[in-house]
């Protein structure tokens, strides 16, 4: 049996630093961008004292900003909804902190619970409403920034569908 690992073989990694990657400051990735919206879901501190709910509209509130991205805290009472949109040339992630949304899109719909992401590329058509009998709280990381939020008619976006 061979008694060499294979860090061994290869050498401590922490011995050659011109092959590690300095941690960033902002998210850069896909998976950044889902991990900054996990931490800042995680850490109640940050948004919960900043939920305001709003009966005629929809309550927002931009939490934070980095280079090229937007971090946004949205509520939806019962029964609120974005209607069909897109986000332009933004892709982005949807959080759900709270309660539960429902995404509807051409392909169907599905109900979004406490903990639920979806991330999204530019173009991406969908409408988000609180068919729940209690209210909302959602977290969304734009990137590049949220510039527009273009409306759609409503057949892009089917009616109530379960999606498995």
């Amino acid at each position: 049996m061979n008694s060499d690992s294979d860090l061994q073989i290869a050498g401590d990694i922490l011995e050659v630093p011109h092959l590690l990657q300095a941690p960033r400051e902002h998210p850069a990735t896909v998976a950044e961008f889902v991990g900054l919206a996990r931490s800042v879901a995680a850490d109640r501190s940050q948004w919960e004292h900043l939920v305001r709910y709003d009966a005629t509209s929809r309550w927002y509130h931009r939490l934070r900003t980095g280079p090229g991205y937007e971090v946004w805290l949205l509520s939806w009472v019962p029964g609120q909804g974005s209607g069909p949109h897109d986000h332009g040339r933004s892709s982005g992630v949807l959080t759900v902190l709270e309660g539960a949304l429902t995404e509807r899109t051409e392909r169907g719909s599905r109900v979004l619970g406490a903990g639920s992401q979806r991330v999204f590329a530019p173009g991406y058509v969908h409408d988000v409403v609180n068919d729940a009998l209690e209210p909302a709280v959602s977290l969304h990381v734009y990137h590049p920034g949220l510039t527009e939020m273009p409306m759609h008619d409503s057949p892009r976006c089917a009616a109530v569908v379960p999606v498995p």
